[in-house]
Protein backbone atom coordinates (compact mmCIF):
# COMPACT_ATOMS: atom_id res chain seq x y z
CA UNK A 1 0.00 0.00 0.00
CA UNK A 2 1.20 3.27 -1.16
CA UNK A 3 0.20 6.77 0.72
CA UNK A 4 -0.15 10.14 -0.83
CA UNK A 5 -1.30 13.72 0.28
CA UNK A 6 -3.40 15.91 -1.02
CA UNK A 7 -2.20 19.74 -1.37
CA UNK A 8 -2.60 23.18 -3.19
CA UNK A 9 -1.26 25.73 -1.00
CA UNK A 10 1.90 27.20 -2.50
CA UNK A 11 3.62 28.86 0.13
CA UNK A 12 3.46 25.70 1.70
CA UNK A 13 5.55 23.57 -0.04
CA UNK A 14 7.89 22.52 3.31
CA UNK A 15 4.49 19.99 3.70
CA UNK A 16 5.12 18.21 0.56
CA UNK A 17 8.63 17.44 1.16
CA UNK A 18 7.92 17.25 5.17
CA UNK A 19 5.13 14.14 3.87
CA UNK A 20 8.06 13.02 1.40
CA UNK A 21 10.60 13.15 4.40
CA UNK A 22 7.93 11.08 6.81
CA UNK A 23 7.36 8.15 3.74
CA UNK A 24 4.69 8.80 1.80
CA UNK A 25 4.86 8.42 -1.83
CA UNK A 26 2.13 10.87 -4.07
CA UNK A 27 1.34 14.58 -3.60
CA UNK A 28 -2.00 15.03 -5.09
CA UNK A 29 -2.50 18.63 -6.20
CA UNK A 30 -6.19 19.93 -6.81
CA UNK A 31 -7.55 22.25 -9.32
CA UNK A 32 -9.91 24.40 -8.06
CA UNK A 33 -9.12 27.98 -9.20
CA UNK A 34 -11.77 29.73 -7.12
CA UNK A 35 -10.58 28.41 -3.73
CA UNK A 36 -7.10 26.86 -4.16
CA UNK A 37 -3.56 28.28 -5.32
CA UNK A 38 -2.94 27.40 -9.07
CA UNK A 39 -1.80 23.59 -9.41
CA UNK A 40 1.09 24.11 -11.88
CA UNK A 41 2.67 26.24 -9.86
CA UNK A 42 2.19 24.26 -6.65
CA UNK A 43 3.59 21.60 -8.91
CA UNK A 44 6.56 23.17 -10.57
CA UNK A 45 8.07 24.50 -6.51
CA UNK A 46 7.12 20.74 -5.61
CA UNK A 47 9.56 19.55 -8.49
CA UNK A 48 12.04 21.49 -7.13
CA UNK A 49 11.65 20.41 -3.52
CA UNK A 50 11.31 16.80 -3.88
CA UNK A 51 13.88 14.07 -5.35
CA UNK A 52 11.64 10.85 -4.83
CA UNK A 53 8.14 11.63 -4.32
CA UNK A 54 5.92 11.19 -7.45
CA UNK A 55 3.51 14.25 -8.55
CA UNK A 56 0.24 15.16 -10.45
CA UNK A 57 -3.28 16.37 -10.25
CA UNK A 58 -5.94 15.34 -8.06
CA UNK A 59 -7.71 15.93 -10.12
CA UNK A 60 -7.67 17.71 -13.39
CA UNK A 61 -10.79 19.88 -14.82
CA UNK A 62 -11.75 19.50 -18.12
CA UNK A 63 -14.18 22.63 -17.93
CA UNK A 64 -11.24 24.52 -17.09
CA UNK A 65 -8.58 24.84 -20.31
CA UNK A 66 -8.26 22.55 -23.51
CA UNK A 67 -6.81 19.37 -23.71
CA UNK A 68 -3.44 20.33 -25.33
CA UNK A 69 -2.71 22.68 -22.52
CA UNK A 70 -3.62 20.41 -19.52
CA UNK A 71 -1.13 17.84 -21.59
CA UNK A 72 1.60 20.90 -21.93
CA UNK A 73 1.05 21.12 -18.13
CA UNK A 74 2.33 17.93 -16.79
CA UNK A 75 4.32 17.97 -19.76
CA UNK A 76 6.37 20.99 -18.33
CA UNK A 77 6.20 19.32 -14.87
CA UNK A 78 7.84 15.97 -15.85
CA UNK A 79 10.70 18.16 -17.14
CA UNK A 80 11.59 19.22 -13.94
CA UNK A 81 10.58 15.35 -12.41
CA UNK A 82 10.71 13.17 -15.17
CA UNK A 83 9.28 10.01 -14.55
CA UNK A 84 7.84 10.85 -11.52
CA UNK A 85 4.52 12.65 -12.75
CA UNK A 86 1.11 11.82 -13.10
CA UNK A 87 -2.31 13.43 -13.99
CA UNK A 88 -5.42 12.76 -12.91
CA UNK A 89 -9.13 14.41 -14.49
CA UNK A 90 -12.24 14.54 -13.32
CA UNK A 91 -15.67 16.10 -14.46
CA UNK A 92 -15.17 19.07 -11.91
CA UNK A 93 -17.25 18.15 -8.67
CA UNK A 94 -16.31 21.81 -6.91
CA UNK A 95 -13.58 23.55 -9.75
CA UNK A 96 -17.20 23.79 -12.19
CA UNK A 97 -19.62 23.81 -9.17
CA UNK A 98 -18.24 26.94 -7.40
CA UNK A 99 -18.69 28.52 -10.91
CA UNK A 100 -22.25 27.69 -10.49
CA UNK A 101 -21.90 24.87 -13.79
CA UNK A 102 -22.61 21.33 -14.23
CA UNK A 103 -19.62 18.84 -14.34
CA UNK A 104 -18.77 18.02 -17.53
CA UNK A 105 -20.72 15.10 -19.43
CA UNK A 106 -18.55 11.99 -19.23
CA UNK A 107 -19.02 11.89 -23.14
CA UNK A 108 -16.75 15.28 -24.14
CA UNK A 109 -14.79 14.27 -20.87
CA UNK A 110 -14.11 10.47 -22.54
CA UNK A 111 -12.59 12.31 -25.62
CA UNK A 112 -10.63 15.13 -23.78
CA UNK A 113 -9.28 12.24 -21.65
CA UNK A 114 -8.19 10.30 -24.92
CA UNK A 115 -6.89 13.35 -26.20
CA UNK A 116 -4.36 14.19 -23.77
CA UNK A 117 -3.33 10.66 -23.24
CA UNK A 118 -2.21 10.78 -26.92
CA UNK A 119 -0.86 13.42 -27.11
CA UNK A 120 1.30 12.50 -23.93
CA UNK A 121 2.10 9.69 -25.94
CA UNK A 122 3.96 11.99 -28.36
CA UNK A 123 1.54 10.98 -31.55
CA UNK A 124 -0.25 13.15 -33.61
CA UNK A 125 -4.20 13.60 -33.12
CA UNK A 126 -6.83 15.33 -34.85
CA UNK A 127 -8.58 18.45 -32.88
CA UNK A 128 -11.45 20.38 -32.85
CA UNK A 129 -11.61 24.10 -31.57
CA UNK A 130 -14.20 26.30 -32.48
CA UNK A 131 -15.85 24.01 -35.23
CA UNK A 132 -12.62 23.70 -36.88
CA UNK A 133 -10.39 20.32 -37.04
CA UNK A 134 -6.91 20.08 -37.53
CA UNK A 135 -4.18 17.69 -36.50
CA UNK A 136 -1.98 19.28 -33.65
CA UNK A 137 1.58 17.54 -32.18
CA UNK A 138 3.86 18.64 -29.47
CA UNK A 139 6.62 20.11 -31.37
CA UNK A 140 10.28 20.67 -31.19
CA UNK A 141 10.54 17.99 -28.64
CA UNK A 142 14.44 17.95 -28.94
CA UNK A 143 14.90 21.30 -27.41
CA UNK A 144 13.08 19.37 -24.33
CA UNK A 145 10.78 22.12 -23.47
CA UNK A 146 8.56 19.27 -22.21
CA UNK A 147 9.19 15.54 -21.34
CA UNK A 148 7.49 13.00 -23.27
CA UNK A 149 10.36 10.90 -22.50
CA UNK A 150 9.43 9.39 -19.70
CA UNK A 151 5.93 8.08 -19.20
CA UNK A 152 3.39 10.17 -17.62
CA UNK A 153 0.08 7.78 -16.20
CA UNK A 154 -3.44 9.54 -17.11
CA UNK A 155 -5.96 8.68 -14.19
CA UNK A 156 -9.74 9.22 -14.20
CA UNK A 157 -11.76 9.88 -11.21
CA UNK A 158 -14.67 8.18 -10.70
CA UNK A 159 -17.37 7.89 -7.64
CA UNK A 160 -20.48 6.26 -9.44
CA UNK A 161 -20.15 3.07 -11.63
CA UNK A 162 -20.17 4.91 -14.76
CA UNK A 163 -17.23 6.94 -14.78
CA UNK A 164 -15.26 3.97 -12.86
CA UNK A 165 -16.31 2.12 -15.95
CA UNK A 166 -15.13 5.01 -17.99
CA UNK A 167 -11.65 4.76 -15.99
CA UNK A 168 -10.88 1.17 -16.79
CA UNK A 169 -11.53 1.51 -20.53
CA UNK A 170 -9.45 4.62 -21.32
CA UNK A 171 -7.20 5.28 -18.15
CA UNK A 172 -4.37 3.98 -16.17
CA UNK A 173 -5.79 4.16 -13.66
CA UNK A 174 -9.02 5.14 -11.28
CA UNK A 175 -9.20 7.51 -8.07
CA UNK A 176 -12.19 7.59 -5.76
CA UNK A 177 -12.92 7.60 -2.19
CA UNK A 178 -14.23 5.50 0.73
CA UNK A 179 -17.03 5.30 0.99
CA UNK A 180 -18.83 7.64 -1.33
CA UNK A 181 -17.13 5.64 -4.42
CA UNK A 182 -18.39 2.55 -3.21
CA UNK A 183 -16.17 -0.57 -1.98
CA UNK A 184 -12.86 -1.90 -3.58
CA UNK A 185 -13.92 -4.90 -4.70
CA UNK A 186 -16.96 -3.01 -6.44
CA UNK A 187 -14.76 -0.47 -7.50
CA UNK A 188 -12.58 -2.45 -9.68
CA UNK A 189 -15.64 -4.71 -11.11
CA UNK A 190 -16.65 -1.65 -12.96
CA UNK A 191 -13.40 -0.43 -13.80
CA UNK A 192 -12.92 -4.74 -15.27
CA UNK A 193 -16.04 -4.18 -17.23
CA UNK A 194 -14.86 -0.73 -18.81
CA UNK A 195 -11.81 -2.46 -19.66
CA UNK A 196 -13.62 -5.50 -20.99
CA UNK A 197 -15.88 -2.46 -23.01
CA UNK A 198 -12.31 -1.81 -24.84
CA UNK A 199 -11.43 -5.14 -25.24
CA UNK A 200 -8.55 -5.22 -23.02
CA UNK A 201 -8.06 -6.96 -19.85
CA UNK A 202 -7.33 -4.38 -16.72
CA UNK A 203 -3.44 -3.75 -16.47
CA UNK A 204 -1.82 -5.81 -13.90
CA UNK A 205 -0.41 -1.97 -12.73
CA UNK A 206 -3.65 -0.18 -12.75
CA UNK A 207 -3.60 1.70 -9.86
CA UNK A 208 -6.35 2.09 -7.64
CA UNK A 209 -6.14 5.27 -5.13
CA UNK A 210 -9.07 6.44 -2.85
CA UNK A 211 -9.33 9.15 -1.08
CA UNK A 212 -10.09 8.47 2.98
CA UNK A 213 -11.14 9.84 5.86
CA UNK A 214 -9.11 8.61 9.04
CA UNK A 215 -9.50 9.30 12.85
CA UNK A 216 -7.13 7.96 14.92
CA UNK A 217 -9.15 7.33 18.26
CA UNK A 218 -7.47 7.26 21.74
CA UNK A 219 -9.03 4.80 24.16
CA UNK A 220 -12.47 5.85 25.20
CA UNK A 221 -12.62 8.77 23.29
CA UNK A 222 -15.65 9.48 20.77
CA UNK A 223 -15.52 9.68 16.93
CA UNK A 224 -17.39 13.21 17.50
CA UNK A 225 -14.53 14.43 20.11
CA UNK A 226 -13.31 18.21 19.44
CA UNK A 227 -10.11 16.88 18.71
CA UNK A 228 -11.36 14.54 15.90
CA UNK A 229 -13.81 17.33 14.70
CA UNK A 230 -11.02 19.14 14.27
CA UNK A 231 -8.80 16.39 12.10
CA UNK A 232 -11.61 15.29 10.27
CA UNK A 233 -14.37 17.58 10.83
CA UNK A 234 -13.64 19.21 7.00
CA UNK A 235 -13.31 16.18 4.69
CA UNK A 236 -16.38 14.49 6.39
CA UNK A 237 -18.19 17.86 5.49
CA UNK A 238 -16.95 18.13 2.12
CA UNK A 239 -18.02 14.90 1.75
CA UNK A 240 -21.51 15.78 2.52
CA UNK A 241 -21.01 19.26 0.28
CA UNK A 242 -20.42 16.51 -2.88
CA UNK A 243 -23.82 14.49 -1.60
CA UNK A 244 -25.70 17.33 -1.47
CA UNK A 245 -24.92 18.78 -4.50
CA UNK A 246 -25.50 15.81 -6.88
CA UNK A 247 -29.14 15.80 -5.10
CA UNK A 248 -29.69 19.06 -6.28
CA UNK A 249 -28.56 18.77 -9.81
CA UNK A 250 -30.68 14.56 -10.01
CA UNK A 251 -33.06 14.40 -7.47
CA UNK A 252 -30.71 11.51 -5.87
CA UNK A 253 -31.82 10.26 -2.36
CA UNK A 254 -28.95 10.28 0.16
CA UNK A 255 -27.12 7.02 1.32
CA UNK A 256 -28.54 6.03 4.60
CA UNK A 257 -25.58 7.61 6.81
CA UNK A 258 -26.33 11.22 5.53
CA UNK A 259 -29.87 10.72 6.47
CA UNK A 260 -29.83 12.15 10.21
CA UNK A 261 -28.70 15.39 8.71
CA UNK A 262 -29.77 15.45 5.83
CA UNK A 263 -32.94 18.14 6.09
CA UNK A 264 -31.35 20.09 8.78
CA UNK A 265 -28.18 20.44 6.17
CA UNK A 266 -30.40 21.69 3.17
CA UNK A 267 -32.74 23.83 5.59
CA UNK A 268 -29.20 25.65 6.30
CA UNK A 269 -27.69 25.67 2.81
CA UNK A 270 -31.35 27.24 1.77
CA UNK A 271 -30.91 30.09 4.24
CA UNK A 272 -28.06 31.64 1.55
CA UNK A 273 -29.33 33.14 -1.48
CA UNK A 274 -29.86 31.01 -4.78
CA UNK A 275 -27.97 32.97 -6.11
CA UNK A 276 -24.85 32.52 -4.18
CA UNK A 277 -26.10 29.14 -2.86
CA UNK A 278 -23.22 27.25 -4.58
CA UNK A 279 -20.36 29.24 -2.54
CA UNK A 280 -22.35 28.56 0.37
CA UNK A 281 -22.01 24.93 -0.38
CA UNK A 282 -18.18 25.08 -0.86
CA UNK A 283 -17.27 27.50 1.48
CA UNK A 284 -15.37 25.31 4.14
CA UNK A 285 -14.05 22.73 1.09
CA UNK A 286 -11.42 20.72 2.67
CA UNK A 287 -10.21 23.77 4.63
CA UNK A 288 -11.50 23.86 8.02
CA UNK A 289 -14.71 23.66 9.51
CA UNK A 290 -17.51 26.30 9.46
CA UNK A 291 -18.66 26.44 13.22
CA UNK A 292 -22.17 26.57 11.53
CA UNK A 293 -21.51 23.41 10.10
CA UNK A 294 -19.99 22.12 12.77
CA UNK A 295 -23.81 20.73 14.41
CA UNK A 296 -23.75 18.48 11.44
CA UNK A 297 -20.82 16.28 12.31
CA UNK A 298 -22.25 13.82 14.71
CA UNK A 299 -20.56 10.75 15.81
CA UNK A 300 -22.34 8.20 13.70
CA UNK A 301 -21.51 10.34 9.85
CA UNK A 302 -17.91 10.39 11.39
CA UNK A 303 -17.96 6.81 12.02
CA UNK A 304 -20.28 5.96 8.78
CA UNK A 305 -17.28 8.21 6.70
CA UNK A 306 -14.21 7.46 8.24
CA UNK A 307 -11.76 4.76 9.30
CA UNK A 308 -12.23 5.26 12.85
CA UNK A 309 -10.63 3.31 16.00
CA UNK A 310 -7.15 2.91 17.54
CA UNK A 311 -4.27 2.87 15.45
CA UNK A 312 -3.90 -1.35 15.63
CA UNK A 313 -7.44 -1.49 13.77
CA UNK A 314 -6.33 1.77 11.15
CA UNK A 315 -3.64 -0.92 10.49
CA UNK A 316 -6.00 -4.04 10.03
CA UNK A 317 -8.39 -2.40 7.91
CA UNK A 318 -5.59 -0.78 5.50
CA UNK A 319 -4.68 -4.25 5.10
CA UNK A 320 -8.00 -5.36 3.90
CA UNK A 321 -8.08 -2.83 1.72
CA UNK A 322 -4.91 -3.23 0.14
CA UNK A 323 -5.72 -7.51 -0.28
CA UNK A 324 -9.08 -5.96 -1.86
CA UNK A 325 -6.87 -4.28 -4.75
CA UNK A 326 -6.50 -0.59 -3.37
CA UNK A 327 -2.93 0.40 -4.38
CA UNK A 328 -2.80 3.93 -2.87
CA UNK A 329 -4.60 6.00 0.68
CA UNK A 330 -4.84 9.52 -0.19
CA UNK A 331 -5.09 12.03 3.06
CA UNK A 332 -6.38 15.46 2.96
CA UNK A 333 -6.27 17.25 6.03
CA UNK A 334 -7.68 20.62 7.01
CA UNK A 335 -4.44 23.30 6.95
CA UNK A 336 -4.30 23.76 10.67
CA UNK A 337 -4.42 20.26 11.49
CA UNK A 338 -2.00 18.63 8.14
CA UNK A 339 1.33 18.20 9.65
CA UNK A 340 -0.33 16.67 12.93
CA UNK A 341 -2.69 14.22 10.88
CA UNK A 342 0.53 12.65 8.35
CA UNK A 343 2.63 12.91 11.46
CA UNK A 344 0.02 10.72 13.53
CA UNK A 345 -0.62 8.36 10.47
CA UNK A 346 3.15 7.59 9.50
CA UNK A 347 3.93 7.05 13.49
CA UNK A 348 1.06 5.12 14.26
CA UNK A 349 -0.37 3.51 10.87
CA UNK A 350 2.35 3.25 8.20
CA UNK A 351 5.24 2.17 10.62
CA UNK A 352 3.31 -0.68 11.65
CA UNK A 353 2.92 -1.35 7.99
Amino acid sequence: MDFGVVHAKIDEIGYITHAENLGYSHCWVTDSQMIRSNCWAVLALAAQQTRRMRLGTGVNVPGLRLAPVAANGIATINRLAPGRCFIGFGTGHTAMRTLGRKPMRLGPFKEYVQTVKALLRGEQVDYTLDGETHPIRFQMREHRFIDLDHPIPVYVAGFGPKAQTLAGEIADGLISGLPRGGTVPEMLANARRGAAKAGRALPADFHTAAMVNVALLAPGERADSERVIAECGAAVISGLHYLVAHHLETGAEPPEYARPVWKAYLAWLDEAPPAVRHQRLHGSHYSFVDPEEARFLTAELIEATCLAGPPERIVERVKELEAQGLDQIMLYPPLNRQYRVIEDFADRVMARL
